[in-house]
C-alpha cells in the first residue's frame, strides 16, 4: 500500500518543480517551451484527481472501521500503534490536499501564461 503514496508524493514534487520553473524570473527564453511541456504533462496527470479521491475514500473507510482505543479501554502498547495510525492518516490527507492544490495552481498558471502568449500575438499582429 505504500507505493500509491510514493507515486502521489513524486507527482506533487514534480508539480511543485514545474510551478517553480514557470514562475522563476529570468527564464523568459524558456517560457514557451516550458509552458508547452507543462501543458502536455498536465493532461496525463489529470488522472491524479480521481486517484486522490480514491485515496481519500480509503482513508475515510480506514478511519470508520478502525477499532477505537480510548484511554481506559486499551493498554499503552495498544495506544501507540493507534496514535501512529491516526498520524499516518493525517499525513496522507495533507499529501492529498497538497497534490490537488498544486495541480490546480499549476493548471491556472499554465492557462494564464497561454492567455498572455495569445495576447502578445494579437498585440504583435496589430
Amino acid at each position: 500500500m505504500a507505493l500509491e503514496w510514493v507515486v502521489l508524493g513524486y507527482t506533487a514534487g514534480a508539480e511543485a518543480i514545474m510551478l517553480l520553473l514557470l514562475k522563476v524570473p529570468g527564464l523568459d527564453g524558456l517560457g514557451k517551451g516550458l509552458i508547452a511541456v507543462t501543458c502536455n504533462l498536465l493532461k496525463p496527470s489529470m488522472s491524479m484527481v480521481p486517484f486522490c479521491l480514491f485515496l481519500l475514500m480509503d482513508i475515510y473507510w480506514k478511519y470508520e472501521t478502525r477499532p477505537s482505543c480510548d484511554a481506559e479501554s486499551c493498554t499503552s502498547s495498544e495506544h501507540l500503534p493507534h496514535q501512529k495510525s491516526i498520524m499516518k492518516s493525517q499525513r496522507h490527507a495533507l499529501l492529498i490536499a497538497a497534490a490537488l492544490i498544486l495541480y490546480w495552481i499549476l493548471f491556472s498558471v499554465v492557462k494564464i501564461e497561454q492567455l498572455n502568449q495569445r495576447l502578445e500575438k494579437l498585440k504583435n499582429r496589430d
